[in-house]
């Protein structure tokens, strides 16, 4: 990360804010005294040691189990933890991919044949509501997500992680801090698998808070994590405050605010206003105006992939010609430089480089418009045809969706093919992607990814076809069914690595995916803002961050 130095950098606001914050004490002062009068002991609030993150839209619900995108992870992750974790505190350029670590689980033990995992949990964990953590709780959210007879299944929630425990046969508690998984199949990646988030996480929630509020738990949010929630104001704000508790290291500020502002001026006025201390997703022309005004800029490479999937049930694009034909007219290096501003990589391969299987392949992405035409050409479309495409105008490594289809517009205009955009706001669009490309859509844009290369299993395998799954182009190829099931049972990281890279050839050859740019996941932060990393994951750990003014 980039870091302001100097004693003469003075950030646009300061002073404004200081006194806004001042005014702000002063009246939570006053109605700290009525509340008092009114025999309320509301809890402390330290407004200047609270960090405000500008995020780029509303964020999902606050049940990370149920919650989509990386949007809302990066803070539900603040609230909830799970049984493994990731080391968040390298910065990507020296971890490409980050280190697993012990999370509420603080070790475990896999069986000799790869079907049961041993989870020994934490002792002396609370939850944010004063219940103790224990293996009766882990087993009570492993089976919210799997058990279809457990009274606390919840369909949703299975429907965002069902992909970590597609090979689960049972759990069991074997003492109060024993939990024992048990899998059909080995499953090379399922200890990864468990620490990721985004597209729902297995993140452990309080039952005694989910027997309280059922299914309003998204507004009683209550786990382990560093951070408490306080409020949310939709629209507006959802706020955190330090959790004291902690069995870890306890945060460093007092809380954090997420602010959705979805425009990208928005965000960089309210940064110069002195309003946030943090922006996501910056305009990519404003980025260099404001190190130069004394900002810092935080990115790194995370498995971040801003794709499009085809739409295999569409009588144009279940040709495979007019797929390849497509992803060489897309001009992947122009779009990184001259419109993304090199906040970006151009994606040369289906997985994003953070994960250890990436295969880079410019023979099938890099920009050749007379082979595109050719191709047309051998479909018997070579006098081009109308699709759509369809994208959100905001959301979670999006970027800036709607200037990124625009190019894309005029990238296969010059091979005959005239494409039609439809947008929608992020959680929106995130509900109408999840159930498949509509008849008449053509390609459904997408920003994902993992370290993991599993990623690729629950974007294109068949047992994951939409609304059953991400798989939301109908995609469907038993030679890549069988390479990624022999990845998934390899019980050794390299053997598995052959697997995945001969699965990502396939659905290179096949151009069943058509991967655009990979996300720097750039981050302008004040100069007094400081231990905040970018590590090689969509999302970040706030407990080492200060804001030193």
């Amino acid at each position: 990360m980039t870091r302001c130095t100097g004693t003469t950098i003075r950030r646009p606001g300061t002073t404004d804010r200081r006194r806004a914050r001042a005014l702000l004490i002063a009246g939570l002062a006053a109605l700290l005294v009525v509340l008092a009068v009114a025999g309320c002991t509301p809890r402390a609030v330290d407004t200047g040691n609270t960090l405000v993150i500008a995020i780029e839209s509303e964020a999902d619900i606050l049940d990370p189990q149920s919650a989509g995108g990386w949007v809302t992870w990066r803070i539900n992750r603040q609230i909830f933890e799970p049984l493994v974790d990731e080391d968040l505190s390298v910065p990507s350029a020296q971890a490409p991919v980050p280190e697993l670590r012990p999370g509420l689980a603080e070790s475990w033990d896999v069986s000799p044949d790869g079907l049961e995992y041993t989870f020994h949990i934490r002792e002396g964990v609370r939850f944010h509501d004063g219940t103790l953590l224990d293996a009766e709780a882990v087993e009570y959210n492993v089976r919210r997500m799997w058990d279809k007879n457990s009274p606390q299944y919840s369909a949703k929630a299975a429907g965002q992680t069902g992909f970590v425990w597609k090979f689960t046969e049972d759990v069991r508690t074997v003492d109060d801090h024993t939990v024992i998984i048990r899998l059909t199949q080995p499953f090379s990646e399922f200890l990864r698998m468990l620490a990721q988030g985004g597209n729902g996480s297995t993140a452990i929630m309080s039952p005694a808070a989910l027997k309280t509020y059922g299914e309003d738990i998204a507004d009683h949010p209550v786990g382990t994590g560093p951070f408490m929630f306080a409020e949310r104001v939709r629209g507006e704000r959802i706020s955190l405050e330090r959790n004291p508790d902690y069995w870890g290291n306890v945060p460093e500020i007092a809380g954090v605010v997420f602010r959705p502002l979805p425009d990208a001026s928005a965000r960089t006025a309210a940064l110069r206003s002195g309003d946030v201390d943090v922006i996501a997703v910056p305009n990519p022309d404003s980025v260099d105006n404001l190190v130069d005004e004394g900002y810092q800029l935080s990115e790194g490479r995370p498995p971040h992939v801003w794709y499009l999937s085809f739409n295999m049930r569409d009588p144009i694009m279940g040709r495979k010609e007019v797929r390849q034909a497509i992803n060489l007219a897309i001009n992947r290096d122009g779009m990184a430089k001259d419109l993304l501003r090199g906040t970006v990589n151009p994606a040369y391969g289906v997985q994003a480089p953070a994960n250890s299987a990436y295969v880079e392949r410019t023979d099938a992405y890099a920009r050749n418009l007379d082979r595109a035409r050719e191709l047309l050409a051998q479909s018997g479309y070579g006098g081009g045809f109308t699709t759509t495409l369809t994208t959100s105008v905001d959301g979670s490594g999006q970027i800036i969706p709607s200037q990124m289809a625009e190019y894309l517009q005029q990238n296969l205009a010059e091979i005959g093919i005239d494409l039609e955009i439809s947008t929608q706001e992020w959680i929106s669009y995130l509900g109408v992607w999840a159930q498949g490309a509509a008849p008449g859509v053509g390609m459904a844009q997408m920003s994902w990814g993992m370290t993991s290369p599993y990623w690729l299993y629950i974007a294109t395998s068949s047992d994951l076809i939409a609304p059953n799954g991400p798989n939301v182009g109908y995609y469907s190829n038993p030679e890549l069914d069988a390479a990624m099931d022999k990845a998934l049972r390899a019980t050794d990281t390299a053997d598995a690595d052959v697997w995945w890279r001969r699965a990502n050839d396939i659905v290179t050859e096949d151009a069943a995916l058509a991967p655009v740019v990979n996300d720097k996941a750039p981050y302008i932060l004040a100069p007094y803002v400081s231990g905040f990393v970018s590590a090689s994951e969509e999302w970040y750990d706030l407990t080492e961050v200060r804001l030193e003014q």
